[in-house]
């Protein structure tokens, strides 16, 4: 007898989730509950999921592909034709949540949508994640996070004032709406477990954008005008971005007057305390162009880990710019233990950045292996013959 399966104390452990998912959001949504323990099924259509495509590979299985699919169980299906949509009806009607990030309608047009279920199964979670939600005079129209990007205002607010439009590097449309699909669920079955109902959740992608621009929206519900884009400083604190050293770049966040006060001590400029343009948090971020140019000059003196050094020791937030190899290799991220070793179908050995979180003080205990297209078809076919 081995020894007990940590997942089996996982918050999701007993889950079924049935994903219909292409690329990012759905895709992410569903690797975060199969993080917490659920049973995903990913259906992917004849040549796989697209992202399969996608470089880089390690022994021709896509890094990308398994950064957002671990943990999930494959099975090809081809919804065009009856008996394989007979095979997805029959797995949704034993699922405890669908998720699918398809248009709105085509799911419908497969005879796979809420309501076929609803009635039959009224514990059902259905999650649809789609570019603009399921209704309003956008609905039909496709998008990916670059187009959600620019249509949601955040290219309006990214890159340097006067420079070209540009997006945040990070796919933030497609991971927060992953990230709201994952929460809605997850709200939605406890909802089941305390005897309530299922749903339909419908997550737009423009939603969520907006969403998590809350300081953005507000700004111009109060102000009447568009935020605009300020590199890496900050509208409402100053010193509060990246600075150049003698030898490259650092940032520094004094958000408050205590801070902006340890930053005069440390770089030796105590006259820029009673300075009347820098002497409140308002009048820096008025006056945080000229300010930047006073402390850039002081900050070309030295190199970026002696003002670093310096910072720390004054208690000032302060960071060197890192890339990702940096990021990944920082000494908080190894004690965390963050970093995972992933074995990729196929005999590739690779790393995959697992779950941040910790319950009870405990990372959860994250299945990193992704699988081949239709690897697990004879065991989701059994649990139909159940």
């Amino acid at each position: 007898m081995g020894p007990p399966d940590p997942r089996k104390s996982s918050p999701l452990s007993g889950v079924r989730v049935v994903e219909l998912c292409n690329v990012a959001a759905g895709p992410y949504c569903g690797m975060l509950l199969a993080d917490l323990g659920a049973d995903v099924i990913k259906i992917e259509p004849p040549g796989g999921d697209m992202l399969r495509q996608w470089p880089p590979h390690t022994n021709g299985y896509s890094e990308n592909f398994a950064s957002l699919n671990r943990g999930k169980k494959s099975i090809c299906l081809d919804l065009k034709q009856e008996p394989d949509r007979r095979i997805a009806h029959d797995l949704i009607r034993i699922a405890d949540v669908v998720i699918e990030n398809n248009r709105p309608g085509a799911m419908a047009r497969l005879g796979l949508d809420y309501p076929v279920f609803a009635s039959d199964r009224p514990s059902l979670v259905y999650c649809s994640i789609s570019a603009y939600g399921q209704s309003g005079p956008r609905a039909g129209e496709g998008g990916f996070d670059v187009t959600i990007q620019a249509m949601s205002g955040i290219m309006s607010v990214t890159g340097e004032p006067g420079g070209p439009p540009a997006k945040c590097g990070v796919p933030v449309a497609d991971f927060a709406a992953g990230l709201y699909g994952a929460f809605a669920v997850s709200a939605m079955l406890a909802r089941v477990r305390a005897g309530g109902e299922g749903g339909h959740i419908d997550v737009p992608m423009m939603g969520t954008s907006l969403a998590i621009a809350a300081l953005q929206t507000s700004e111009f519900f109060g102000t009447g005008r568009d935020p605009r884009p300020l590199g890496s400083a900050h509208p409402r604190n100053a010193p509060y971005q990246a600075f150049p050293a003698r030898d490259g770049y650092f940032v520094l966040a004094a958000g408050n007057d205590k801070l902006w006060h340890a930053v005069c001590d440390t770089i030796g400029r105590r006259d820029l305390k009673q300075d009347p343009r820098f002497d409140s948090s308002s009048r820096r971020a008025s006056n945080q162009a000229v300010l930047a140019e006073i402390l850039t000059e002081v900050f070309r003196a030295a190199d970026a880990h002696e003002w670093l050094a310096r910072l720390a020791r004054a208690g000032v937030p302060c960071s060197p710019i890192h890339t990702y190899s940096q990021a990944l290799a920082d000494r908080q991220t190894e004690a965390a233990g963050w970093v995972l070793p992933m074995a990729l179908p196929g005999g590739g050995e690779t790393k995959t950045f697992g779950s941040p979180l910790k319950i009870d003080g405990t990372a959860p205990p994250v299945v990193t292996r992704p699988p081949m297209l239709d690897e697990n078809r004879e065991e989701i076919l059994a649990l139909l013959r159940a």
